[in-house]
Order: C-alpha cells, then structure tokens, then sequence
C-alpha cells in the first residue's frame, strides 16, 4: 500500500504530513506501508493507494480517489484518528 500526502503548492506542509503519518504508522506497528509526499498539481490517481490532505484543498482532490481529509496537518490526534479508521477498515491494523 502507498499513501501520498498533499498540499496545495509547495512541498513543505506536505513533507511535514508524511513525517507525521510516518510516526504514526510506526507507534501503531504497521510495516509495509510507502509514505511519499506531493503537491495538488503532481498528484495523480495511480500515485497512490491513499491521499491524505487538508480540508482546504480537499475538493480539488476527488478525481484521485480514495481522499483521507483532516482537518489540520499539524494535528496529530485527528490525524491519528482517521489513518487508524481507514488501517482497520482495509485490515491493516
């Protein structure tokens, strides 16, 4: 599985996300899960598995399929939250 984090321009934020989703995956004790990052603009939907983003640029993001929209990147809860639903609903956790 591959996830890609996104922000709007730039590739900060979304360096900063996929760190983030990186620490998680591990205090969860997942394997075998790729974290890359991206801006809107070189996303694409054979990219990824998985995009995670925030809800600012979410509804640029529908053409690329599976969108995991959080609220803030630097959110670490939230973010938990939701990678660990999406992890249990596809059996990976």
């Amino acid at each position: 599985m591959k996830i890609l984090a996104v922000c709007g321009s730039g590739l900060g934020s979304s360096f900063m996300l996929e760190m983030n989703i990186q620490e998680i995956l591990s205090e969860f004790g997942v394997t075998g899960i790729e974290v890359e990052h991206a801006d809107l603009s070189s996303a694409t939907p054979d990219a990824a598995d998985l995009f995670i983003a925030a809800k600012d640029i979410a509804d640029g993001m529908s053409h690329l399929g599976e969108v995991v929209v959080i609220d803030s990147i630097i959110d670490m809860d939230g973010l938990r939250a939701k990678l660990k639903e999406v992890l249990e609903q596809k059996g990976l956790l």
